[in-house]
């Protein structure tokens, strides 16, 4: 006859308590498939919790980001409102007299620069 308490075995299977059988771990009182639902359950409310969570730091991010994004993009529109294209053509033609060769190999290099994008995009 066997001695229950030096195996560490009971002839129940409920309770709570370490079991051998579970590698250890300890023991709720539901077996198998009942105590993998419930953990799952478990995971899945916590997943929902954090999910909560980060949906709302993102949409405090985003709506920080586009608070950014509009100021940049008023002074940007202010900036060009700023800009006298008129002089700056004239300016231009100005450097294009006096340094005629310059001019030429920029063009030359602005040319294949654009070129190689439009060839790229096909």
């Amino acid at each position: 006859m066997a001695d229950n308490a030096t195996t560490g075995t009971t002839g129940s299977r409920t309770g709570t308590g370490w079991s051998p059988d579970n590698g250890g771990l300890p023991t709720t009182g539901q077996s198998g498939a009942g105590a993998a639902t419930a953990t799952a359950t478990s995971l899945a409310q916590t997943a929902q919790e954090y999910a909560g969570k980060v949906s709302e730091k993102v949409s405090d991010v985003a709506v920080q980001a586009k608070d950014y994004v509009t100021d940049k993009v008023s002074v940007v529109s202010d900036k060009i409102k700023e800009i006298n294209f008129a002089e700056l053509s004239n300016n231009a033609k100005e450097y294009a007299r006096q340094n005629p060769g310059q001019t030429i190999l920029i063009s030359a290099g602005v040319g294949l620069l654009l070129g190689l994008l439009i060839r790229g995009r096909r």
